[in-house]
């Protein structure tokens, strides 16, 4: 017998053990992420897990897990997540089975609260829910030598590495460059005309996840910091996962050191595969990772629509958000660290 209910606090270990053990867990899955977007955000949390009976006064053991936020944006609209801030997040479960009978329980609580929609953020499509075919994620394997990675990216961006270790570039790592971090991600954020997270929201990432969490910051020989990633750290797996970087100094090819760098870092401390992470099709960081030789695998947002009648699109390219980016892009900086946050909380 099946049964769905809602996680409790005592869950925590046991849902943490059925994300690990599950090959399609993520970071995402995880309590650490139910923590840092409670705390961080303020959205509150209904997460909900399958069991199977078991015999006798054996517990019921876990078979699905579905992690779900409630975002209640003035902005852009009141909906269900799973989950906000996240590339991936979605069903996690034994069989289809189970994953219809917790999607179908989250979207009768969508329809319950009267929310416009539920958002399932799958790396794979589960039944015939309509699916929102902009995002892609690419990963390949790291091999145990950094000069074969190397070899292994496509000639073009890798001169552009070579590039970056002909001017002399160097990194540093370590939790206590999360400030240079933040000041560089915050000037990339201002550029694109999107509005940055608020500091403490980088910083509850660093508490909580602890060493999962890597901070990686170039310098010129001149010791100018002029880029950053923050990545996490899961399993075998390295994920760079917030990047920023200063236009100026593009033509030292920061990003491509910056990237080779980490990948030279993970895969002689035995990582197996790096994780580039989301990007929407057709954009410049599309672009980036296939010419560094990933290919793109979809993946598969898919929907329950209730008030609304069409899949939302809250990405930057739809047209009518365009207006409203050129007007943060010409806003003061230090306005923009001031405002950003408030909006970025919903930017879910």
């Amino acid at each position: 017998m099946l049964r769905i209910r809602p996680y409790v606090p005592a869950d925590s270990a046991t849902w943490d053990r059925y994300v690990m053990d599950h090959p399609d867990g993520t970071p995402f899955h995880l309590m650490a992420w139910k923590k840092v977007v409670s705390t961080s955000f303020g959205h509150r949390a209904h997460y909900l897990l399958a069991e199977e009976a078991g015999g006798g006064t054996k517990p019921w053991p876990i078979v699905g897990v579905l992690p779900l936020f409630f975002v209640l944006s003035p902005i852009f609209g009141r909906y269900l997540s799973s989950v906000p801030f996240a590339e991936k997040g979605g069903v996690l479960a034994e069989d289809e089975e189970v994953a219809q009978r917790l999607i179908q329980v989250a979207a009768d609580i969508t329809k319950s609260r009267g929310l416009h929609y539920l958002e399932l953020r799958h790396s794979r499509p589960f039944g015939d829910l309509p699916v929102k075919e902009r995002y892609v994620t690419f990963r390949r394997p790291l091999n145990p030598d950094p000069e074969k990675n190397l070899l292994a990216i496509p000639r073009k961006s890798r001169r552009m590495v070579r590039v970056g270790m002909s001017a002399g570039l160097y990194s540093r790592m370590g939790a206590h460059l999360l400030p240079t971090f933040y000041d560089l991600l915050a000037k990339n954020y201002h550029r694109l005309g999107t509005p940055i997270f608020a500091y403490r929201y980088f910083r509850r990432l660093q508490d909580i996840f602890g060493e999962a969490i890597q901070i990686r910051v170039v310098y010129t020989r001149e010791h100018i910091p002029i880029a950053g990633v923050l990545s996490l750290l899961y399993k075998d797996i390295v994920m760079p996962y917030y990047a920023g970087s200063l236009v100026e100094y593009r033509h030292l090819a920061p990003n491509d050191f910056m990237y080779f760098d980490l990948m030279r870092w993970a895969c002689t401390r035995g990582y197996r595969w790096f994780d580039f992470g989301r990007s929407k099709i057709g954009t410049g960081s599309y672009a980036f990772k296939t010419h560094w030789g990933f290919e793109p695998k979809p993946l598969a947002y898919q929907y329950v629509l209730v008030r609304s009648r069409d899949i939302p699109d809250l990405s930057p390219a739809n047209p009518k958000y365009r207006q409203r980016i050129e007007l943060w892009r010409r806003l003061p900086h230090w306005l923009t660290r001031l405002a950003g946050p408030p909006v970025a909380r919903f930017l879910a």
